[in-house]
């Protein structure tokens, strides 16, 4: 399915990236919107994307932090998840959630696979057993 967005989005050092149609093509991407106070997200999700990051270099899987509700969490926040208070993943903050509204997220974690044309090719809520078969399956196919 082809989506049209374009959104800016900044890194933890105040680098911005365009999330765009045209920015994303050329490479298969792999993003998760999670949120710091979701255990889901932080005990599950986050350590399957490094490991999914691994297994398939040819992905680029980023961390895409989206501020639900009122709290917005400062860097040092995001990356205390970390055990060593670094992330081994590119992390974008979506400051008030709207690349996340825009592709239909429905909670987090959520995940969503661009193909080489930025077409999303899937969309997966959760992170439990159910929503990680269905990663390896959609990774299979991908």
């Amino acid at each position: 399915m082809k989506f049209q967005f374009n959104q800016e989005l900044t890194n933890l050092k105040g680098k911005t990236k365009v999330f765009s149609y045209s920015s994303l093509q050329g490479k298969k991407h792999l993003l998760l919107f999670y949120h710091t106070q979701c255990l889901g997200c932080t005990g599950r999700a986050i350590p399957l994307a490094y490991q999914l990051q691994k297994l398939h270099p040819e992905i680029e899987v980023l961390l895409i932090h989206s501020n639900l509700g009122s709290w917005k969490p400062t860097n040092q926040e995001i990356l205390g998840v970390f055990v060593d208070g670094k992330s081994p993943l590119p992390i974008y903050i979506d400051k008030n959630a709207e690349l996340y509204h825009l592709l239909n997220c429905e909670g987090t974690p959520h995940w969503i696979f661009l193909n080489e044309k930025a077409e999303i090719q899937n969309s997966i809520f959760g992170s439990q057993a159910n929503a990680q078969n269905r990663l390896m399956y959609t990774l299979d196919q991908f």
